[in-house]
C-alpha cells in the first residue's frame, strides 16, 4: 500500500468518522406536537389509515416481519430513526414503491404513533440459519474494527456496541441478513439517498462478499433487552 493511499485511507476514516458523530436526525418543531400514543398506533398498524395498508401486513404486528429479510425489523427500533425514515419516504429522499405512498398518506401524528408502538416491542427472536462460521468471523472484523487500508470505519461505531444501536443510529443486530445487505448494495448503487455522505462512501468500498460477511454478522448477534431509545410518549404499551 503506498503512502498516498495510506493517508487517503486515513483522511476517509476521520471524514466518516466526524460525520458519524455529528449526525442528527432533523426534528420537526415541537411546539404544539402532542405525545406520541403507541395505543393509537397499534391500531394504525393492525388496520391502516388515511386508506393505506395495515402495516402489519409487511411488518407484522410484533416488527418482526418475516424471516425472510424482504423488509426489515422494526421492532425496537428507535422512534426517532423510524419516524426520520418516514419523513423520507415522504419527501422522496428515499424512494420507495411501497413505502413512500404510505408515508405520503399519513399525517405527522400517524407516523409519531406508529412509530412510538414498533419502538416499544421487543420480540423474542426465532432460530435462523446460520452463516459459516469464517464468513460471520470476517463479519465481526469489520463491524468492530473496520478496514483500516480501504478506509473503513468500523460499523459499531455509529451503530453501537455490537450493532444494538445508538439513537438516531438505528440497530443493526438481529436484523436480518438479506435485509442488510439488500440495503447496502441500495447504498453502494447509488439508489438510497438519504443519508448520502454517511453510508454511501463505506458501501462503496466494501465487495460482495465482505457485504455479506457484516450482514451475516448482524443478523446472528441480539440485542439485550431495553435496548430501544427512552420512550417520548406517555401513553405506551409494553
Amino acid at each position: 500500500m503506498t503512502r498516498t493511499s495510506q493517508l487517503n485511507a486515513a483522511a476517509m476514516i476521520a471524514f466518516v468518522t466526524v460525520l458519524c458523530l455529528s449526525w442528527r436526525v432533523p426534528v420537526l418543531a415541537q411546539d404544539n406536537k402532542r405525545p406520541a400514543d403507541a395505543n393509537r398506533g397499534a391500531v394504525i398498524v393492525a388496520q391502516g389509515a388515511a386508506g393505506g395498508p395495515a402495516c402489519a401486513a409487511c411488518h407484522a404486528f410484533d416488527g418482526t416481519s418475516d424471516t425472510t429479510g424482504a423488509f426489515p425489523r422494526i421492532d425496537g427500533q428507535a422512534a426517532s430513526y423510524l419516524e426520520q425514515q418516514m419523513r423520507d419516504f415522504a419527501s422522496s429522499d428515499r424512494m420507495n414503491a411501497i413505502m413512500s405512498p404510505i408515508a405520503k398518506a399519513l399525517s405527522a401524528d400517524d407516523i409519531a404513533d406508529v412509530a412510538e408502538y414498533y419502538a416499544n416491542r421487543s420480540t423474542q427472536f426465532l432460530p435462523l440459519a446460520s452463516a459459516d462460521a469464517a464468513i460471520v468471523k470476517k463479519g465481526q472484523q469489520l463491524a468492530q474494527d473496520g478496514d483500516n487500508a480501504k478506509g473503513i470505519l468500523g460499523c459499531n461505531n455509529c451503530h453501537g456496541p455490537n450493532g444494538e444501536g445508538m439513537p438516531p443510529m438505528p440497530y443493526l443486530a438481529g436484523q436480518y441478513a438479506h435485509y442488510i445487505a439488500f440495503t447496502l448494495h441500495m447504498w453502494k448503487g447509488g439508489f438510497r439517498k438519504n443519508s448520502p455522505d454517511l453510508m454511501a462512501p463505506i458501501a462503496k468500498q466494501l465487495d460482495d462478499q465482505e457485504i455479506a460477511a457484516v450482514a451475516a454478522y448482524y443478523q446472528q448477534v441480539r440485542r439485550p433487552a431495553g435496548t430501544a431509545e427512552p420512550s417520548s410518549g406517555q401513553n405506551t404499551r409494553k
